[in-house]
């Protein structure tokens, strides 16, 4: 009888380390979700992802493997907290905290139910709250004003789950209390709304109320609720549940000292177990029929059920569903590990790729913008370049205008003309004054480069007193005050139309200087009617021919200079009259 026995535990050792119980709507539930768990890691959908751990962590709460379910509410809170979801932060955190309530792990279900508070709406937060209080506080009369809070608050939403689970937190309260008649009615409170909303609460409840009981010596009661439940549908139809019931009948009838009654409970479980393929159960009905047949010393009875259960072992684990079950369940918990793996493999790449990625930019912005620097600093450059040329140009005029001038006053000097002399002197000054006074501007107002020139013309006039008559029209439509041109720019039109073309007339010629608005443009037109280009190069000297003249060279790169700085667009035509009768120099100036 011993090594018969030790054999069937051995058997049973073995079994029981492959199975463990699931209901297969917990492995079909798995395996859904862990298909979608799988979509959303291949289109990275972080919200999916965390739907689905909630869910699944749903089916492990609802049957009552409250390890599984906070594992997977984890990985659910871990998500939305990323994705600051609060929402489902609140849903996930609230779960999460039962189970871990039900694990009697206190101090980290209060911490995630006041996160849980911490994110929810009004209703939401009272209802955490509430729960933070009933698990901290020592005081029984602080604990049953929190769970009576949740109580009102659960009506009013009618949300039979949660106020099930009230009512027998209330229940606790009144045991502590030693209050039995106030358990009891809690208790059966609970057991009447659960019923039909969560079958596993239920039974959790009318364990709890047998245990209650029992514990007060109440087993007839104890009978009664254990019975009550045995009728109720979701018992009825779940024949593993209808097993493990009549069991736990069968230990009351034990307690009670009735173990006739016991035994043939537990006969009907062994048989129903046997039927539906429950090994598990079938083992425990054994065991506890053993157990019986010891106290009486019937061991005839023990070795032919031992005999019974070894003889019918190889069918029932055929019939048993919960060996595939509890396969498909570990593959499944297995590909879910894989994806989660593969997934933290991609994101780990990602993140690298994302580095490199960060990092190439930076570099690459940081080079754009030295390149940005040094062309900024090359521009500044080439600028202040093309500044100093632009003014070492005019200042090189002044030289040339001047040995001019002085050539000029060395004529009346020469000529004992010493009155023309001073008077010529007196307007040079007052010429040199003003190109000195506008020598460091680019772009001087128009009255005073008009003024410069009249003066210039009016010194010209007195040495070559016989040779030209000039004119200045100015269009009555420009605005002579506002109006900003280049300085000086104008004058070596006018030196060359007077000491190469009108001066070489035999008898007097005539400059004209005019000033005109057209297309939002200053047109300036010089035009007189002296030898002409053609004419004037071949009156030079040989000396002459040799010597390169300055002054309308620097004229040319000054107009070069300005266009590029200011991009004033200023043109420049020279060509002679026809029939030699002199020369037309057109300037345009984009200075409107």
């Amino acid at each position: 009888m011993k090594m018969i026995r030790l054999f069937v535990l051995f058997v049973l050792m073995f079994l029981g380390n492959l199975l463990f119980s699931q209901s297969s709507n917990v492995v079909q539930e798995v395996q859904t979700q862990s298909k979608r768990l799988k979509k959303a890691v291949d289109t990275k959908d972080e919200s999916s992802l965390a739907d689905s751990y909630y869910n699944i962590g749903e089916s492990f709460f609802n049957n009552g493997n409250f390890q599984k379910s906070e594992e997977y509410y984890t990985k659910a809170k871990n998500i939305y907290e990323k994705l600051n979801d609060k929402p489902n932060i609140e849903k996930a955190s609230r779960k999460l905290a039962k189970s871990q309530e039900k694990q009697n792990k206190i101090s980290p279900a209060i911490s995630n139910y006041n996160r849980a508070a911490e994110v929810s709406y009004s209703k939401s937060r009272a209802l955490n709250s509430n729960d933070v209080t009933r698990l901290s506080v020592n005081s029984a009369e602080a604990k049953e004003e929190a769970i009576q809070n949740n109580i009102q608050l659960n009506e009013k939403e009618k949300d039979k789950g949660e106020l099930a689970a009230n009512y027998t937190q209330m229940a606790d309260i009144n045991i502590q209390q030693n209050d039995i008649p106030k358990a009891e009615v809690n208790l059966t409170n609970a057991y009447k709304i659960s019923k039909k909303e969560a079958p596993q609460q239920a039974l959790e409840i009318n364990q709890k109320l047998t245990d209650f009981y029992v514990e007060n010596k109440k087993f007839d009661k104890a009978i009664e609720a254990k019975k009550t439940v045995l009728k109720e549908d979701f018992v009825k139809e779940n024949s593993k549940k209808q097993v493990e019931q009549i069991q736990e009948l069968a230990d009351i009838y034990i307690k009670k000292n009735d173990p006739k009654e016991a035994i043939d409970l537990l006969k009907k479980s062994y048989g129903i177990a046997l039927e539906k393929g429950h090994t598990l159960e079938a083992q425990k009905s054994v065991k506890k029929l053993d157990s019986l047949y010891n106290v009486s010393e019937n061991t005839d009875a023990s070795v032919k059920l031992y005999r019974d259960f070894l003889g019918k072992l190889p069918d029932l684990v055929s019939k048993d569903k919960s060996l595939v079950d509890e396969k498909i369940l570990e593959d499944t918990e297995q590909r879910i590990a894989q994806l989660e793996k593969e997934k933290q493999l991609k994101d780990e790449l990602i993140r690298k790729k994302n580095v490199f990625n960060y990092s190439l930019i930076f570099a690459l912005i940081v080079l754009i913008g030295l390149i940005i620097f040094i062309f900024r600093t090359l521009k500044k450059v080439q600028i202040k370049n093309k500044k100093i040329a632009l003014q070492s140009l005019r200042r090189e005029m002044n030289p040339h205008f001047i040995f001019n001038s002085l050539n000029s006053v060395n004529h009346f000097i020469a000529t004992n003309n010493e009155l023309e002399a001073n008077q010529y002197l007196t307007k040079f000054s007052k010429l040199m004054r003003g190109v000195m006074e506008n020598s460091t501007e680019d772009f001087i107002p128009f009255q005073q480069e008009l003024d410069l020139l009249q003066n210039y013309l009016a010194l010209e006039k007195t040495r070559f007193v016989d040779k030209f008559d000039y004119e200045i029209d100015v269009d009555e439509s420009l605005n002579t005050q506002s109006l900003k041109v280049p300085g000086m720019l104008v004058q070596p039109f006018l030196e060359n139309a007077i000491w190469h073309g009108l001066r070489y007339r035999t008898t007097k010629g005539f400059l004209n200087l005019s000033f005109e608005k057209e297309n939002e443009q200053l047109k300036i037109i010089i035009e007189d009617n002296g030898i002409g280009i053609e004419e004037s190069k071949k009156q030079k000297t040989e000396h002459q021919k040799t010597r390169k003249g300055r002054g309308m060279k620097n004229t040319l790169e000054r107009i070069d200079l300005l266009n590029d700085l200011y991009k004033k667009e200023i043109s420049c035509m020279v060509k002679d009259k026809e029939n030699n009768s002199g020369v037309l120099v057109i300037l345009k100036l984009n200075v409107l």
